[in-house]
């Protein structure tokens, strides 16, 4: 409709629709290109009517301020003076009067342009993804050995040239802008970018993205048509703001898409910047290759941010490509680079790589500077390598490299971890003497949490009093740190004594510094000192929370109070407190340990009411308590209530309560339980169904059980070593072999089970079926290894102890057969009773295979 418009049908509207509707349709690039001043002398010229127009125009901008914001969709008046705005609606009212004539024209060239345009970005996203598949195949064909070298070997490649050019020794600034300029570019820079962000026209398409997932042609068309508005910079904006990185490169993609829009350099490089938070290096290295090919120039910030990517996805070979990338690219490495390398190799664990790195970076002449240091320290002390990266440290100062406070408060944070306060001390000092760096308030607040972190409340109070004497303010954080790393450690009189002290210095304690004087005295039992710090609380004007009351009902609980610890619970709306899930869960524990099942399923239906629902690990402790204690009835009308009310019961829950039925002998509930299982879309795992073939085994139910291994299998799950070890002792004890070892046989096909015959012979000798077993020992004399020999031997001993010497030269001389030698201190015993029952050749010809295969000599016969 407006481009059929003429000025008087157009003079009804509000100033703000029609300004919305002007930037709306043309591009940003002609939008920026046109003077409006030398519009308006133009107009002076000649053309009363188009002046006529744009003097309207002008006219509503003014009077409809009120309008435009009311609208909330485009506030022209948010970034620009009235007389700023008077002048672009005169621009953009000239450019609407001569669009009108154009625009008919061009709609049928327009869209040949568009589906041109579209299938060259076909043709580009199918180059791509062959590129992408050849960089794989590359990817696989690299060893670790050269993924471990070829960082180096890239670098060295790249830097050949400045090896020649280098000097002795460089300063580490000198590669480095000066402090204040770089801070005042980085301000002006941020605050440039604050102000693209809240312009009007992001934040539209900000909304319009947000409504994403309800688009329709509409929506679309109005995000288009506010595209060709922006400039790079608001593209750039409209990127960072997506919370959702993947929203952002689908925004980055779909613009690209679009007709009379292209993507300039800055957008490229902010989208690589957006995606160096991600794993997705994938696109990262796509859209470098997509710069590649526009002819946008590649910076090394572009390349380090695709290098970041890949480490953040675990993929140092990426990375390693990336380096080579850069190489072809003709961008030779600088310190940007060069750090961002030492945070790859040190994420990946490469240290020592990592050093050599660091070796070779002074030897071509770029210096590393503190900041690569930091990354180095940080690294080796993340590793435990505390020594070497004081080693470090000391060798950052001897390369003419000062250390800031961030080395240093890195060193001592993790020397206060291993309690080694002495070189805490040293250091200390040596920020001041040797750096003329002065600790300040975050350098001790830091050491005072990291000590009372690792339970050194002592020395972290003894930094807190140092930080004291030297003028710093110490908050409540802090001694609420020291004063609960004492309640941990249960000494109760240094915490009371540190909250006299806030008193003392005007520091009034809050409830989170009470609270943890409340749970330490509970800890060491003395629930009538926590008490008294409850009133104290409610004297000197300090409420108690949630946490407080927690920490006292699981201090009664723990102590054998549970009924206390309800009645106090149900006293907390006199109180004026509120219960938590956590308080609740505390009581319930309470009472389940000491034996009131009735107590505790009333108080977790209480708990329910409150909408605090208990967690299934909470429900299968008191479920399998009750089971133990022989109400398992109980325990199942328990779990049901709890299912209908909405409480998450998983399998553990119903395996839990199958086992206590089982445990009573109640088969029959067990297969009714089993079946509901099905019935509320919780699926039985091997832990039910071996639960139930032990109960079905034990009673001689072997038809069921071995229905319920079959549909065990047939579901697809793979039997575990104790369902293995529960079917053989259960089908050895009914004798029941054949059966057993048709079974074994399907099972093995799930999941192969190395000991399965051993444990069937086994089990067959501890039965007394000793012939069986003697009839089965092919299955274990397959593999002719040592345990199949350490079954031999079971089989062995067994006969001898039912006086069958003969079987047990016959179990020997089938170990032979198979290159097994069977123990000599058994066949000794085999030999003596041969001879006493009167096989004499068959003992002599035993121990002269011994001699055969020398393993004794013929005088050891």
């Amino acid at each position: 409709m407006l481009l059929k418009a003429t000025p008087q049908s157009l003079h009804g509207y509000p100033c703000s629709f029609l300004v919305f509707r002007l930037f709306s349709i043309f591009d940003s690039a002609t939008f920026n290109s046109c003077n409006p001043h030398a519009d308006m002398e133009h107009c002076n010229d000649g053309d009363d009517e188009k002046f006529h127009f744009v003097k309207k125009l002008s006219g509503k901008a003014r009077r409809h301020e009120e309008n435009m914001e009311g609208l909330g969709v485009l506030n022209v008046f948010e970034y620009g003076s009235k007389r700023e705005v008077v002048e672009e609606t005169v621009h953009l009212g000239f450019r609407i009067w001569g669009s009108v004539e154009k625009d008919g024209e061009n709609q049928q060239h327009d869209q040949e342009e568009e589906e041109e345009d579209d299938d060259d970005d076909d043709d580009e996203e199918e180059e791509e993804e062959e590129e992408e598949e050849e960089e794989e195949e590359e990817e696989e064909e690299l060893d670790d050995e050269d993924q471990e070298g070829q960082i180096v070997a890239e670098f060295d490649s790249v830097c050949k040239n400045r090896e020649l050019q280098a000097e002795s020794k460089l300063e580490c600034g000198d590669l480095v802008f000066p402090v204040n300029f770089k801070h005042k570019e980085q301000i002006r820079k941020f605050e440039k970018d604050e102000n693209t962000a809240k312009h009007p026209l992001v934040r539209e398409i900000c909304r319009l993205i947000e409504q994403r997932f309800s688009w329709n042609t509409d929506l679309e068309g109005k995000l288009r048509n506010l595209l060709r508005s922006l400039t790079q910079e608001q593209v750039c904006a409209v990127l960072r703001a997506q919370r959702n990185e993947n929203v952002a490169l689908s925004f980055f993609y779909w613009a690209d898409r679009q007709w009379r829009y292209r993507h300039g350099g800055e957008v490229y490089h902010t989208m690589l910047e957006v995606l160096s938070k991600t794993k997705l290096c994938q696109d990262s290295r796509r859209i470098l290759r997509l710069m590649k090919r526009r002819g946008i120039d590649q910076r090394s910030e572009d390349f380090a941010n695709v290098m970041i990517s890949c480490s953040r996805a675990n993929k140092l070979r990426g990375a390693l490509r990336t380096l080579n990338l850069m190489q072809r690219a003709g961008r030779e490495p600088n310190l940007f680079i060069c750090n961002t390398v030492f945070h790859i190799l040190v994420m990946a664990n490469r240290l020592e790589k990592a050093m050599r790195f660091l070796d070779r970076m002074q030897r071509i002449g770029v210096p590393p500077d503190v900041v690569s240091y930091n990354i180095l320290i940080k690294g080796l002390c993340i590793r435990h390598r505390v020594d070497d990266a004081i080693d470090l440290f000391e060798e950052m100062q001897a390369n003419g490299c000062s250390p800031d406070k961030i080395s240093y408060n890195t060193i001592m944070v993790f020397l206060c971890k291993y309690k080694r306060i002495g070189e805490v001390r040293g250091l200390l000092e040596k920020m001041w003497t040797e750096n003329s760096l002065i600790p300040d308030q975050v350098t001790y607040s830091t050491l005072v949490h990291v000590l009372s972190k690792n339970g050194h409340a002592k020395e972290g109070f003894e930094f807190l009093q140092e930080s004291k004497s030297k003028g710093f303010p110490v908050d409540k954080v802090a001694y609420s740190a020291i004063v609960h790393a004492f309640s941990r450690e249960g000494k109760m009189d240094e915490a009371k004594e540190v909250v006299n002290r806030m008193f003392m210095d005007g520091c009034i304690p809050d409830v989170v510094t009470y609270s943890a004087v409340v749970n330490g005295y509970c800890r060491v039992g003395k629930i009538d000192h926590a008490k008294k710090i409850i009133k104290e609380m409610h004297k000197n004007g300090c409420k108690p929370n949630t946490v407080s009351y927690t920490a006292l009902l699981n201090g009664l609980c723990k102590l054998g109070r549970s009924t206390e610890a309800r009645e106090m619970l149900d006293a907390s709306e006199e109180g004026w407190w509120t219960p938590n899930a956590i308080t609740y869960g505390a009581v319930i524990h309470g009472l389940r340990r000491e034996g009131k099942f009735a107590e505790a399923c009333e108080l977790v239906m209480k708990m329910i009411e409150k909408q605090f629902f208990p967690s299934a690990v909470e429900i299968n402790l008191l479920v399998y308590d009750m089971c133990r204690d022989g109400k398992s009835a109980n325990a199942k009308e328990f779990m049901e209530e709890c299912l209908r009310k909405g409480c998450k019961i998983n399998v553990v829950n119903f395996t839990t309560l199958i086992h206590g039925f089982c445990k009573e002998g109640d088969t029959e509930s067990a297969l009714s339980l089993f079946d509901d299982m099905y019935l509320n879309n919780r699926h039985p795992d091997v832990v039910t169904y071996t639960t139930l073939i032990d109960a079905l085994g034990r009673k001689g139910m072997l038809a069921k059980t071995t229905r319920l291994i079959n549909q065990m299998l047939k579901r697809g799950l793979i039997p575990s070593a104790v369902t293995y070890r529960t079917v053989i002792h259960r089908y050895c004890e009914k004798g029941k072999v054949e059966e057993l070892l048709g079974l074994l046989e399907k099972m093995m096909q799930k999941h192969h089970f190395r000991t399965a015959y051993n444990q069937v012979i086994e089990k067959l000798c501890k039965f007394g079926k000793l012939e069986e077993a003697y009839t089965h020992l092919d299955k274990v004399l397959r593999t002719a290894s040592k345990l199949d020999a350490d079954t031999c031997h079971v089989l062995m001993k067994r006969f001898l102890d039912e006086g069958l010497p003969l079987w047990s030269y016959k179990v020997a001389c089938r170990m032979f057969k198979r290159n097994l030698i069977p123990d000599v201190k058994i066949c000794r015993k085999v030999k003596k009773r041969l001879i006493l029952v009167g096989n004499s050749s068959e003992a002599e010809r035993l121990m002269v295979q011994f001699v055969e295969r020398g393993c004794i000599s013929p005088q050891q016969q």
